[in-house]
């Protein structure tokens, strides 16, 4: 089938243009085609911009094990609905994703339950280096290097250095010291409410993990990926990545900080824990700076009966998916950032930092991962109106300028006029890891 989106306002890697895009079968066939060229579908796009899909790396769709929160099945319409085509999602499900048994399980569910495209993690313990070294048809490897649910914390120094030494797939980590947490908890006493998370998980515990990850990474010279960097510390760590760091940032990040505990409480407990509006302002910056490459939401949702539990019983997490790209947008209003920014932030540079084949951009051969925005639509967030399973959001009640109105996943619609197309499935996402990732591919043509 052939669709021609005629006359949007088309967000190119490095220019947004007013001109028309052609999808043939799945693939972005031709951008500006002639005007007679003939289509199945003809959608009239004025006044609208055309968007990439959004990639986010990091989500926790708890599927398998801990469904009652979340599974692939409302997650994924949740993405359909907020834009985001692709996802990355990490191990920490029961079973972990520790083995490439349980990997396969895990693309096996996707394939029959996910409405767009998938792809998963494989995790590290201090004893499963034989599978990471062979683990194929995954984005990378995840080490928690702090706090995490059953084996899949890695403190240890040895086997660290094992993993980044024997192993060749990408790294990602959680970076939070798990020494400097648990003295924190020692040291403050009496814990009195939410707030102390932060004094817990403080400023300290993620600079000392994450100066560690960087070091191995340097040193044994591996790609290594920040995952959801909150502090103006490790953004000046950030400066010497030697062609083999990437990081990230997440909206709670950028967009909360410790003065929302008072009014939110437990809703945005999460690890690592908000920082401070100076580091929120760090943040920004080091993403206009590209210190920070990329925005993902580390969506990790709970259900609010868990969540409403008095500290520290509560669990740390949030649901993120169904509205980051409008956060973002809203952001684009605000003055923070431009589409162009929001482009590379959001789709191009995860798609780079993982090696995926034809994602992250509007340019022809690439898959037709698209976004249709209508850049004025005024909204307001509603728990009511997710379609996460665990039904609610931390920015509830917030009016967003800015929303996705329809969204294609190789080049099927599975969203549009305010529902989900349930039939459509997505793809397995395709890595070529010999290209080296974010930096290797800075200055060279997209990855076709």
């Amino acid at each position: 089938m052939k669709t021609l989106i005629r006359n949007a306002d088309v967000v190119l890697p490095s220019e947004i243009v007013r001109t028309s895009v052609l999808i043939d079968g799945a693939i972005i066939a031709d951008i500006d085609p002639a005007a007679t060229v003939a289509a199945d579908e003809m959608v009239d796009a004025e006044g609208y911009v055309l968007f990439p899909g959004v990639v986010d790396d990091q989500v926790h769709f708890r599927e398998p094990g801990l469904t009652h929160k979340e599974d692939l099945a409302h997650a994924t319409r949740a993405c359909a609905k907020g834009g985001v085509t692709t996802f990355l999602e990490m191990p920490n499900t029961r079973p972990a994703t520790t083995t490439r048994e349980r990997l396969l399980e895990k693309l096996e569910l996707a394939r029959r339950h996910s409405r767009v495209n998938y792809g998963f993690y494989i995790g590290a313990t201090v004893d499963n280096l034989e599978e990471l070294v062979r683990a194929e048809r995954t984005c990378g490897i995840k080490i928690f290097i702090g706090s995490s649910t059953g084996d899949l914390l890695v403190d240890d120094q040895e086997a660290l250095e094992r993993i980044f030494a024997e192993t060749r797939l990408p790294i990602a980590a959680h970076c939070e010291d798990e020494a400097t947490i648990r003295a924190n908890r020692e040291k403050l006493g009496e814990i009195r409410d939410v707030s102390d998370h932060s004094r817990i998980r403080d400023h300290a515990a993620a600079v000392i993990a994450t100066r560690r990850a960087i070091d191995l990474a340097q040193r044994h010279h591996h790609r290594f990926h920040v995952l959801h960097v909150s502090t103006a510390e490790e953004t000046e760590l950030l400066r010497d990545h030697r062609r083999l760091i990437t990081a990230e940032a997440c909206p709670h990040h950028l967009l909360f900080h410790v003065g929302d505990y008072e009014r939110l409480g437990t809703l945005v407990q999460m690890n690592p824990s908000l920082k401070t509006a100076a580091d929120n302002e760090a943040l920004w910056q080091a993403l206009v700076d590209r210190r920070i490459q990329a925005i993902a939401t580390d969506h990790a949702p709970h259900t609010l009966e868990e969540k409403r539990r008095p500290y520290p019983e509560s669990p740390s997490g949030l649901p993120a998916v169904e509205n980051l790209l409008p956060l973002m947008l809203n952001q684009v209003h605000a003055g923070r950032c431009s589409l162009l920014d929001l482009a590379e932030w959001l789709a191009d540079a995860p798609a780079r930092i993982w090696d995926m084949v034809n994602k992250g951009r509007i340019a022809v051969g690439y898959d037709a991962d698209l976004v249709l925005i209508d850049m004025n639509k005024e909204a307001t967030v509603r728990n009511e109106e997710q379609l996460t399973k665990c039904g609610w959001s931390p920015w509830h009640g917030e009016v967003l300028r800015g929303w996705p109105v329809r969204t294609w996943v190789r080049g099927e619609t599975v969203y549009v006029d305010g529902r989900v197309v349930d039939t459509v499935r997505g793809s397995e996402v395709i890595y070529d890891h010999a290209r080296g990732g974010y930096w290797a591919t800075r200055d060279e043509s997209p990855i076709k």
